[in-house]
């Protein structure tokens, strides 16, 4: 049997993709994150399915109950949050999947940061503004980050940054921000994007963490940087540029 690692995206059930609903459907086993995942995107199950919810499972127990599934000739699904390309632990549970032979495959899912941008009508690129996005995050009581991975050496780069796992940390992040975006730069944090809880803050890195810390925001929210958010049109695109030599490309 294969495993099937299904990005379910940001938590609410319809921004899932279509072949996620169908694996759901199809499912024995539903293998989740029960942190993050608002409990609507298994309603894609059927009413019969076993649910396992790993917020209290270490890495050997997920991967038991995976292989157990398996071997028992029952259809898996390991559900993560947001899409299995980012934070999801997808390379180590799929090495230990290896060893015991099992097989696996991925269907992406809509990613938290997209999901943020959506609910804040933002483009992460807009033209002579920032035509980057830095996916990452910061360290406390998690994995070390790879040397060279400083959040001073993304914040040099004036690209958009797109901050996970770090809302604890939103004080001090956004001092250390100062220096390479300004004070008045413009900071968007969304909690739970597409879930009933949302909430949306909005303000520059000289007040965010006051607010942040005023909400009790903890987890499950993403910290936009930059420029590009203050939704202000520097330039307009060459791709739409009526000026544009749009013969050259079928020449």
């Amino acid at each position: 049997m294969t495993i099937h690692f299904v990005g379910g995206g940001p938590g609410a059930a319809d921004l899932i993709t279509v072949r996620a609903a169908t694996l759901l459907a199809r499912a024995d086993v539903v293998v989740y994150a029960g942190t993050y995942l608002d409990a609507d995107v298994l309603g894609h199950c059927r009413a019969d399915v076993r649910r396992v919810d790993t917020q209290d499972l270490d890495l050997d127990q997920i991967t038991a109950v995976l292989v157990e599934a398996a071997a028992a000739g029952q259809q898996v699904v390991r559900l993560c949050s947001g899409d299995p390309s980012l934070y999801s632990a997808l390379a180590e549970q799929t090495a230990r999947l290896d060893l015991a032979g099992v097989a696996w495959d991925v269907t992406p899912g809509v990613p938290a940061y997209a999901a943020a941008a959506a609910v804040l009508r933002c483009e992460l690129t807009v033209p002579e503004v920032a035509q980057s996005v830095v996916l990452t995050r910061t360290q406390a009581r998690s994995t070390a980050m790879p040397a060279g991975e400083s959040l001073a050496a993304f914040a040099a780069t004036g690209a958009t940054l797109a901050l996970h796992l770090a809302i604890t940390r939103i004080r001090e992040l956004a001092a250390e921000l100062v220096a390479d975006y300004g004070p008045d730069c413009p900071v968007a944090v969304v909690y739970r994007a597409s879930q009933p809880e949302q909430q949306v803050l909005r303000g520059t890195l000289a007040t965010i963490a006051d607010q942040v810390e005023a909400a009790g925001l903890r987890q499950a929210a993403i910290i936009l940087v930059g420029r590009a958010l203050a939704r202000e049109v520097a330039a307009e695109s060459f791709l739409y540029d009526a000026a544009r030599d749009r013969g050259a490309k079928r020449r």
